[in-house]
């Protein structure tokens, strides 16, 4: 499978060289296209930072992102912005709904931001997928935490975006709820061959993946393949 993303030589330090704390300490990796990965560690392991840098949510200290070719950690501002917004999709335990928006609005929101014509055929696969058609017009103070995290990954899917991007996704949700989600990410992965990067904490959630990332001390300790491993 073609890469479509790869991080050279990242590292990520927060203060000075003497007192500072290293994050990321020379990270180098490849995704293929149309695969799910998932990047596992402990808290403070460096994962989360990680995931920001390969979405271009923050910058690396040294070292490069590629995305599709392009070195996107050389871009700035509205270069930027155009990246994440148009090939970059993120979903977050947060959820980051806007509340007086229904949830076709809050689905589609990406998509007009952008100023583009939405795939009509394929939002709706999505949406059908996700379980979500009978919510399309409550609000999201109407949904449940799972309900919630569903809307908030199809938003990510409408855009048909190169690569998508979970942190930590099922973080604010019970054990049943977490594993419907995560059942939700691999089938939209294969399903839509949607390539899918996801931290998580959680082992069990992560061996659902095709590649298993082990990251600890700021620095990849093995790469494995998952359940629907290659």
């Amino acid at each position: 499978m073609p890469v479509i993303l790869k991080a050279e030589g990242i590292e990520k330090q927060y203060g000075n060289e003497k007192t500072g704390v290293h994050a990321l300490r020379g990270i180098d990796l490849e995704i293929e296209e149309g695969r799910f990965y998932a990047i596992i560690g402990k808290s403070g392991s460096g994962k989360s930072t990680l995931l920001h840098i390969l979405g271009g949510l923050d910058k690396p200290t040294k070292g490069a992102i590629f995305l599709e070719g392009e070195n996107i950690s050389a871009l700035r501002g509205n270069a930027l912005a155009l990246v994440r917004r148009r090939r970059i999709g993120f979903v977050f335990q947060s959820y980051n709904l806007l509340e007086e928006h229904t949830v076709m609005e809050n689905i589609l929101l990406p998509i007009h931001l952008d100023g583009r014509v939405q795939d009509v055929k394929f939002v709706d696969q999505v949406v059908d997928a996700l379980g979500i058609r009978d919510k399309l017009s409550s609000y999201p103070d109407e949904l449940s935490g799972g309900q919630k995290q569903r809307v908030a990954i199809a938003r990510a899917l409408a855009p048909k975006p190169a690569i998508l991007l979970a942190d930590e996704p099922t973080g604010n949700l019970d054990d049943k709820t977490s594993r419907e989600v995560m059942e939700l990410l691999g089938k939209s992965a294969r399903e839509f061959g949607q390539t899918m990067v996801l931290v998580t904490h959680d082992r069990e959630i992560a061996s659902q993946a095709d590649r298993v990332v082990t990251i600890a001390d700021g620095r990849i300790q093995s790469i494995q393949a998952g359940k629907y491993g290659y």
